[in-house]
């Protein structure tokens, strides 16, 4: 990119780094079609050569369509199937860049982007009351996640914080219903077409939710932190990710709320992310 002042830094190459919403944008007219596919664990009690190492099972995939507005507002409709209760959902998000980086122009040293959604599950309600997918209206069936997203690249490394709030319309008697978590990522060059990324939650869940899943249900159930490490390969328009995570859902509504495995025990999965962008209105 050319170091004259004013031009945009392009921080990110793609609408999530792994599990982590990032500031990229794809413009005006543009649209990015992005395939998100996890495997099952690689090791663990749910993996190891039995499963052939996750590749066995297929959790949960994701298909989205992200069109720009204009070179500021991005809309994206996706559909993608849970791995745990609540499955067919949809989603539907809105990404407002209310700061750009530019080069060589201190007045304007980050991004910040504003996100928000809204996902409905659509599978069909169960009859066994005070269960995650036990959904009295269509209330209970949404949630939604609103996150301040702020970004810099400093050299060749892009760093950005992601403060998230998920809210969901129905949760079991000793869950919350709100919840707050900051997540982060990280983009490291290894070479001009391969990058090191890495991502990270931390939900602040309250202690008193966190003893009540380890007593009240059959099956005790401790919370891990979603934590994400991977590979991304830029050519052109097309960008893939190999990426390892512990989380078992896709996005921040249900990422942020449902992790349960840890890396600790082995209980991460491999998946990859496609993203290919193209022009559908040109500008005049």
């Amino acid at each position: 990119m050319s170091k004259e002042k004013g031009r945009r830094v392009e921080i990110f190459s793609s609408d999530k780094a792994i599990n982590a919403t990032t500031t990229q944008l794809v413009g005006r007219g543009k649209m990015d079609f992005n395939v998100v596919h996890h495997f099952g664990d690689i090791a663990g009690k749910q993996g190891g050569i039995r499963e052939f190492f996750g590749l066995d099972n297929a959790t949960d995939f994701r298909i989205a369509f992200e069109y720009g507005l204009s070179d500021r507002v991005d809309i994206t409709l996706a559909r993608y199937r849970g791995a745990s209760l609540q499955q067919k959902l949809f989603e539907l998000n809105l990404k407002w860049l209310i700061a750009q980086q530019l080069e060589n122009d201190p007045s304007h040293p980050v991004s910040v982007l504003l996100f928000a959604n809204t996902v409905t599950a659509c599978n069909r309600s169960s009859h066994i009351p005070n269960t995650e997918n036990f959904f009295e209206d269509f209330g209970s069936r949404t949630s939604n996640a609103f996150a301040l997203i702020i970004a810099r690249k400093m050299g060749k490394i892009s760093l950005q914080l992601n403060p998230t709030l998920v809210t969901r319309g129905y949760a079991i008697s000793y869950d919350q219903k709100t919840i707050f978590a900051l997540g982060g990522a990280i983009r490291l060059p290894l070479s001009s077409h391969l990058n090191l990324i890495v991502d990270y939650f931390h939900p602040f869940r309250s202690q008193e939710s966190k003893d009540s899943f380890r007593l009240k249900p059959a099956t005790p159930i401790k919370f891990s932190d979603p934590l994400g490490i991977g590979l991304e390969i830029i050519k052109g328009r097309h960008a893939f990710h190999m990426n390892f995570t512990n989380s078992t859902e896709i996005v921040e509504n249900r990422f942020i709320p449902r992790t349960v495995h840890s890396w600790g025990k082995g209980q991460f999965r491999w998946g990859f992310t496609i993203s290919r962008q193209f022009t559908v209105c040109k500008k005049k």
